[in-house]
């Protein structure tokens, strides 16, 4: 599979937590951070988490779906059963993540696509343009979950039913924080940043539709960055949103392969 992302990279760099942080782990290290954030996001929803040795599978409903998480790069056979089996009885979306991009899961009808892992070394981040918090109130979690339902165009979380995305749990969970950006007094930007094991990564980094082009993604990241400056951090990337990470300080690290299949229809 051609994937066109630079083979050669430094071996290592310190970090403040005396951990090496190098390209070459990105993907392990996401493979562990996304398997934190939807453990703890499954745990907050109260639905069914599975851990195996080589993936994580949190089984959601009909709008929340499934999510599993490849954390090895070599699935056994037993691994590829279980984690086929799971995607049969899915009654929701499907969606696999593979940071190393070892599986091959094609047989069960899947589409499939690459994105980038990323990785930022720890340093100084600079100062958001607009008001960014980190959310304690509930107002505000349920403006974070708008801005991204929106933000994603997560059509199976309509009509909207507030926390539903992001229930009040989320954020009393164990390195996991949302926060919000705001633009002319409105919620606009928001994202999801979780620490574990010494590294950091973001999730759900998106902006409203009506606040498109202003800064706002940059300001979130900003934001979320300032309280994980002295971290490595990682994280996957959209085809738009590397260029803003790159401006952040990330360096592409591996291609990571992403399985979906949409929500089945009612019979």
């Amino acid at each position: 599979m051609t994937t066109g992302f630079p083979t050669a990279f430094p071996a290592a760099f310190p970090t403040a937590t005396d951990q090496p942080a190098s390209l070459a782990e990105a993907p392990t290290r996401q493979a562990r951070n996304s398997a934190a954030f939807w453990t703890a996001t499954g745990r907050s929803r109260g639905h069914e988490v599975t851990r195996r040795r080589g993936f994580v599978a949190v089984d959601g409903d009909e709008r929340a779906g499934l999510r599993i998480l490849i954390q090895e790069p070599d699935l056994d056979q037993g691994e590829v059963d279980e984690l086929s089996g799971h995607v049969r009885r899915a009654v929701g979306p499907v969606n696999v993540e593979d940071p190393f991009s070892a599986a091959d899961l094609g047989h069960l009808g899947m589409r499939s696509w690459q994105m980038p892992i990323m990785l930022r070394l720890p340093g100084p981040v600079g100062e958001p343009a607009v008001d960014v918090v980190r959310v304690r109130r509930p107002e505000d979690l349920r403006a974070a979950e708008r801005v991204v339902i929106d933000g994603f165009e997560l059509d199976q979380f309509e009509p909207h039913r507030p926390g539903e995305l992001f229930p009040a749990a989320l954020i009393e969970q164990p390195g996991v924080d949302v926060f919000l950006a705001s633009y002319d007094g409105q919620a606009a930007g928001a994202c999801v940043s979780v620490v574990a094991d010494g590294f950091g990564s973001h999730y759900w980094v998106a902006t409203s539709a009506a606040a498109r082009s202003r800064g706002l993604g940059r300001a979130v990241m900003l934001g979320a960055l300032a309280h994980m400056a002295d971290l490595p951090a990682t994280l996957t990337a959209s085809k738009l949103g590397r260029p803003l990470y790159e401006s952040l300080g990330y360096t592409v690290a591996a291609p990571s392969t992403w399985w979906a299949a949409p929500r089945r229809p009612a019979p």
